[in-house]
């Protein structure tokens, strides 16, 4: 399939002179969407001068109501000001998204789009065993003298965590990267931006089903490896700090290089647990030499003591272009409200220089992303699939159930490090909750001594595959140092010296 042909399926595009948060709703007669000339959509720029009014970020959390969550419910009561106003657009799905989304990647040397098949290599469709049952655990024995306190430094049972790392969860992100991708073969800069916003939602739909448990904290040192030919990316993380817990990754391919560094603040408020991230989002795309920038919001997980949990995530991303100031992107992710159906929410704009609006793109985090203004909207991301049995299983999507996969062929190319070889994560896995509790206090306690040495010698943790480096405003961030694959292939990390982390 040729790119503009696939371009010409997946989206639409629109503007409008009327640049508030209601008219993400409603339609203009100016609105319309182009025709198509040789797979190309034209866009009526007919928009004005007046900036567009998006909700604030939400950065004060109020504890949340034991409720079972239906079609909303939230203990916020945000003002009429702050409250996003949505409505789902009627529009035909027309794409396999577990071929297109999942598999799709561009060949060398060409500039269309080639579609691998998922058949090339044969990955797991379920884990060996189904997730433990909890109801027994007191949530609040464990938490009642930690309320308003970090919980990164408070050790959970394990029956509590799922089979997957926090350095695991960061590659989960690019499961839709095939949006990056697009974005680095459409030639409008405008239209780029949609579809790296379009990514940037896409990294939250995971955690719909996934409030029940949380993923495995890395110990200093720990890396995690990812190599998916199918997508067209390679893929590395590490745990490079453990106070404050910082964990950075780097993942690359012909069409994208893309990059993080963040370290997270949790505090539990009572009945909900609030998680607030700090640190920033990299992408580059080679095609035109543009780096966006973007931050991550709030996530909450609320009734953690009793009833139905459930996550939402809050606050605003600001995407921007470092290397052009021809456009940038305001994506709200409303909170939800008792009387309305915003739960879940997303609404956004693609804005030019001057703050007017160019693209509209709303949907839900957990259930698509749509370009244009309803009625003339068509979506251009939606999630795959969930397996069967899912909540038996974590929650977890095809693509997690794939994260921790160690095939024989595998082994002996990773490094001790990485987590795939990490055995408390790999016990629960495999439904030996016994063994992973004794192999997760024993791997915490291994860490305390470690650090306790090196405070004593005054030595200082060294990261194996990232650096830290500072921009000209004095701002910290990781990138990688570029040796983990080079290593990797000579001379091979069975031929060196390894941290023995477990």
């Amino acid at each position: 399939a040729h790119l503009p042909n696939c371009l010409q399926r997946i989206h639409s595009l629109s503007a409008s002179s009327d640049t508030t948060v209601d008219s993400f709703v409603s339609v203009t007669q100016e609105e319309q969407v182009s025709p198509c000339v040789d797979g190309q959509a034209l866009l009526h720029k007919q928009v004005n001068r007046s900036t567009l009014s998006l909700s604030d970020s939400y950065t004060e959390f109020f504890d949340a109501c034991d409720v079972i969550l239906t079609s909303s419910s939230s203990e916020n009561e945000a003002s009429d000001s702050e409250s996003c106003v949505s409505e789902t657009a009627s529009s035909t799905w027309d794409m396999n998204m577990e071929t297109v989304m999942g598999a799709a990647h561009l060949s060398k040397g060409t500039n269309s789009l080639a579609y691998v098949s998922l058949n090339d290599v044969t990955r797991r469709s379920c884990l060996p065993m189904p997730g433990p049952n909890t109801s027994h655990i007191s949530l609040w024995n464990i938490l009642r003298n930690n309320i308003g306190k970090d919980l990164s430094k408070v050790s959970m049972p394990v029956q509590l965590n799922e089979p997957l790392n926090t350095l695991q969860r960061f590659c989960e992100e690019l499961e839709y990267s095939a949006l990056l991708d697009l974005a680095n073969h459409a030639e409008d800069p405008f239209d780029r931006m949609v579809y790296v916003a379009a990514f940037a939602v896409s990294s939250y739909a995971s955690t719909y089903y996934r409030a029940g448990a949380k993923p495995f904290n890395p110990v200093l040192g720990e890396t995690y490896e990812c190599e998916r030919a199918d997508k067209g990316f390679t893929f590395i993380s590490e745990q490079v700090s453990h106070h404050p817990p910082v964990s950075v990754c780097h993942a690359e391919s012909e069409n994208f290089v893309f990059w993080q560094d963040v370290r997270w603040k949790n505090k539990f408020w009572g009945k909900s647990l609030e998680i607030v991230p700090v640190g920033t989002i990299n992408l580059t795309l080679p095609s035109f030499g543009d780096h966006y920038e973007w931050n991550k919001v709030t996530s909450c997980i609320h009734n953690i003591l009793s009833g139905q949990r459930w996550i939402e995530h809050y606050g605003e991303v600001i995407i921007r272009n470092l290397q052009s100031p021809i456009c940038h992107c305001k994506i709200t992710f409303c909170k939800a409200r008792y009387w309305s159906s915003t739960v879940n929410d997303i609404q956004g704009a693609v804005l030019d220089e001057s703050g007017s609006v160019i693209h509209r793109i709303f949907g839900k985090w957990h259930e698509g992303v749509y370009w244009g203004t309803p009625p003339n909207t068509k979506c251009i991301w939606k999630p795959n699939s969930m397996p069967k049995d899912q909540e038996k299983y974590y929650g977890f999507t095809k693509f997690a159930l794939e994260l921790n996969e160690l095939t024989p062929d595998l082994k002996p190319l990773l490094p001790p490090t990485d987590t795939r070889l990490r055995p408390d994560q790999r016990f629960l896995e495999e439904g030996n909750v016994t063994g992973a509790e004794i192999q997760k206090q024993r791997i915490e306690q291994l860490q305390r001594d470690r650090r306790k040495v090196m405070e004593e010698n005054t030595l200082l943790h060294q990261p194996r595959f990232f650096r830290k480096s500072v921009d000209s405003s004095g701002k910290e961030f990781w990138v990688s140092n570029g040796s983990y694959w080079k290593l990797r292939k000579d001379p091979g990390f069975a031929k060196l010296d390894n941290p023995v982390l477990w």
